[in-house]
């Protein structure tokens, strides 16, 4: 029995956490196989605790689930290299590395659940959606949440999805709000596009309403995060089911390290290093050699 092994990227908030151990709940009793999960930074449990616990239980290949919505720096280097050192770590040791969860029809359909909780549909045709993810340095992922906002927008009678970004791409919160404004929306309801609360999405609505402020004529309303719920869990199953019977096939059409793509031409061929993690004591000692 192959152990399903999910791997987070950590939150400081305790809420995020709390979620991602709830939703670790949900898949144990969904998943009908032994789960463990852990985090590769800013908070416990650590990557390399829910590794040796599985291994401590007998378990020598692992079927790994990013928990990511789009393949970026934690997807192609953060979460491997992490891997990586565990492998050194236990003798024997393998896993099967599964693909980020998005996009995909079910986070889609908790994308419009949550949409549907601050909007009644009689109302979509008078409503812009922002959705807001978190951004990254990785053009190919950015692109991805520009399809799942196109993706959202398909056949649901809405006025219009507009992609924004909450750090390190563009276009921010309030420009994606000024955007709608000035395309003539009047009611615009913000979309947060992240798995469990946290920092990000905190800040997302701390800038919505700040934007909302300074714009009454405009109706702002904010959507929760997709949360621990069992149609997530499912994914996550799913994810790991293809991981070790599955047809995995990536995108690398525009992925960074293999395209040179405008302004990241130095990135092709770049070797994949995961930065400090201070919870892992090896690490810490020797931030870029695995341990």
């Amino acid at each position: 029995m192959t152990a399903l092994l999910v791997v987070g990227h950590g939150s400081r908030d305790p809420a995020g956490v709390a979620e991602f151990h709830r939703l670790l709940d949900v898949l144990r009793e969904r998943a009908g196989v032994p789960v463990a999960g852990g985090f590769i930074e800013l908070a416990p449990p650590p990557l390399r605790d829910a590794v040796a616990g599985l291994v401590a239980g007998g378990h020598r290949h692992l079927g790994v689930v990013p928990l990511v919505l789009a393949a970026a720096g934690h997807a192609k280097g953060d979460v491997p290299a992490a891997l990586a050192r565990e492998v050194g770590r236990h003798r024997g040791l393998s896993y099967s590395y599964g693909r980020p969860l998005g996009p995909h029809p079910a986070l889609l359909d908790l994308l419009q659940e949550r949409l549907d909780a601050v909007l009644d549909r009689a109302d979509r045709a008078q409503t812009t959606v922002v959705l807001v993810g978190r951004g990254s340095s990785d053009p190919d992922a950015n692109a991805e949440h520009a399809k799942v906002a196109r993706l959202l927008w398909e056949g649901r009678g809405l006025a219009g999805v507009e992609p924004a970004f909450v750090s390190l791409a563009e276009p921010g919160v309030p420009a994606a709000l000024e955007r709608a404004r000035l395309l003539g929306a009047r009611r615009v309801a913000v979309l947060p596009y992240f798995l469990f609360d946290g920092v990000l999405p905190a800040r997302v609505g701390e800038q919505a309403r700040a934007w909302a402020a300074g714009h009454p004529a405009v109706e702002v309303r904010c959507a929760d995060v997709i949360g621990p719920v069992p149609a997530l869990a499912d994914l996550v199953v799913e994810r790991w089911q293809e991981a070790l019977h599955g047809d995995i096939r990536m995108n690398c059409d525009t992925c960074m390290y293999r395209i040179a793509l405008p302004g990241h031409e130095h990135r092709v061929g770049a070797p994949q290093r995961p930065h400090h993690h201070p919870e892992d004591p090896a690490h810490a000692a020797h931030p870029h050699v695995p341990a």
